[in-house]
């Protein structure tokens, strides 16, 4: 299916991208009334995708940022063995391969596939980071975000680091669910990953990671349903499942 002009979409279509454009860190501070214009300045264009659909493929060359205006995504690294890993999920407002474009990277070494059915706009970076000849009033703003969900991007790598390089599935899985709780501020949260989904993010079986998941419910460490978790415990053990020593 080809892009199509952001303009051409029926009203209530565009109410929806709307939403999401105003929740999208991108447009951070950008007034409701102003968005429009600045869509118009920076030329985007608007695509659907079903549930599995690649986005980007590794090995694609692209100069265009996505902005997930409805669905969630995922950024998929698939190595050697065929295993994919879940490198990033993203859901509405959400940005994808800025990194990349502004690293100059020629050919992508990642996908970007539809974790569920999804809607995605797309913006040339070039116009994006490069102040347009009309000077809009916001687009120093558009760069600032930029420079931010960039710097954020290299945070969550980090985080996302200190999980995998966990010893266990269950070190691994908790330090995941500490970081998430504590971002939500306590309480209930749900993530954005199926079970498949978080297996791959953590780089770790899926049989493993269910059977984890069952003993920390059993431990009344943690209580979940599908993906909405809740830690039970403040300090869990995140070493219970460690091999003793030979």
């Amino acid at each position: 299916m080809r892009k199509v002009s952001w303009i051409n979409n029926g009203r209530e279509e565009m109410e929806n991208i709307f939403a999401a454009l105003k929740k999208s860190d991108l447009f951070h501070g950008v007034p409701e009334g102003e968005i429009a214009s600045l869509v118009r300045c920076l030329g985007c264009s608007f695509k659907s995708y079903r549930k599995g659909e690649a986005i980007y493929l590794a090995g694609d060359s692209v100069s265009e940022i996505g902005v997930v205006a409805a669905g969630s995504v995922h950024v998929v690294k698939c190595d050697t063995s065929g295993n994919n890993n879940v490198i990033e999920a993203i859901s509405d407002g959400g940005t994808f391969a800025e990194a990349l474009v502004c690293g100059g990277v020629g050919i992508l070494p990642v996908s970007v596939v539809a974790a569920v059915d999804s809607k995605v706009m797309f913006f040339d970076f070039e116009r994006v980071v490069t102040t347009c000849p009309s000077a809009c009033v916001f687009h120093t703003t558009l760069i600032r975000n930029m420079i931010a969900a960039l710097a954020r991007k290299n945070i969550m790598l980090a985080g996302k680091m200190e999980h995998i390089t966990k010893r266990t599935t269950r070190e691994k899985l908790l330090s995941y669910l500490s970081e998430q709780s504590r971002l939500r501020g306590g309480g209930g949260f749900e993530i954005p990953f199926d079970r498949q989904g978080l297996a791959d993010y953590l780089s770790v079986e899926r049989c493993a990671l269910s059977a984890e998941m069952s003993r920390l419910k059993s431990e009344g460490v943690i209580s979940y349903r599908k993906n909405h978790f809740e830690l039970l415990s403040s300090m869990p053990d995140i070493a219970g499942d460690r091999e003793a020593p030979g």
